[in-house]
């Protein structure tokens, strides 16, 4: 029987490397690299790195695809295109912040402003209801309504992995998530990054910063329409010098475009 085991065990070890190895590494720029992508009509799934892709981290601003679609259901926000946050005269470092905003440039520039305010509109009873039917990561909001997706110093964050952020966007893609069609069809509509002759990307930069400022975990998350199929992909970046979320799409981009989906 421990013969057997120690067998299954190394088949499995043989399919998990066989798995990861479908990514070009030379791809990743030598980052901390978990990249997943699902492919939602075939369901196979390929991997950069298993270990990684299991790994939870703070979601940071890719939390704003969920709190982007909470806001739909609760009628906080209108259209994308509609009247949405008004600036609260407050300048700060990033000038694309200090304006009033439309949801389409607000998830554009991931305006935290608004979406910290929009957030509190929600308020925690009713956060934690959409998060717990969902079933978002670890599901902890406890450090704040308005911060929990954040990485803060000394304080819990809620915190997902790329597998789980795969395995999210599969389900809302899917129909399976409480929300609207309607709400789904504008939060499409607002995630679209580009489209070239092969296919269509959509998605949502995340970046976290250390204590001295300097950033420290880049998210690219969301999905490609290529071919008449639809692909899903999380990708974390940390490590080597200011991982973001910009570093993080450009890997994407990378992977997407060698596999001829970009």
């Amino acid at each position: 029987m421990n013969r057997f085991i120690l067998l299954l065990f190394i088949l499995l070890l043989f399919s998990l490397q066989a798995k990861a190895q479908e990514v070009d590494k030379s791809l990743l720029n030598d980052y901390g690299t978990a990249f997943v992508l699902h492919n939602c009509f075939s369901d196979k799934t390929i991997s950069a790195d298993t270990l990684r892709g299991a790994k939870r981290l703070a979601p940071c601003s890719t939390f704003k695809i969920y709190n982007t679609l909470i806001g739909l259901e609760l009628g906080l926000i209108g259209g994308p295109d509609e009247p949405w946050y008004t600036w609260d005269g407050i300048q700060r470092d990033y000038e694309a912040w200090n304006r009033d905003l439309a949801l389409r440039e607000a998830f554009r520039v991931s305006a935290v402003p608004a979406y910290r305010e929009l957030a509190r509109q929600i308020g925690s009873a009713r956060m934690q209801t959409y998060i717990d039917k969902i079933g978002y990561g670890t599901r902890n909001i406890s450090s704040g309504v308005d911060t929990f997706w954040l990485p803060r110093e000394g304080r819990a964050s809620i915190t997902i992995s790329a597998d789980g952020q795969v395995a999210l966007l599969d389900k809302l893609l899917a129909g399976k998530l409480p929300f609207s069609e309607k709400n789904v069809s504008i939060l499409r509509d607002v995630m679209k990054v580009e489209e070239t002759p092969k296919g269509t990307l959509y998605g949502k930069t995340g970046s976290g910063m250390d204590a001295e400022g300097q950033w420290n975990l880049g998210w690219f998350v969301g999905f490609v329409e290529s071919g008449g199929e639809v692909y899903v992909f999380a990708c974390n970046i940390t490590g080597e010098e200011n991982p973001s979320g910009k570093v993080a799409r450009e890997v994407v981009k990378r992977v997407l475009t060698e596999r001829g989906l970009l």
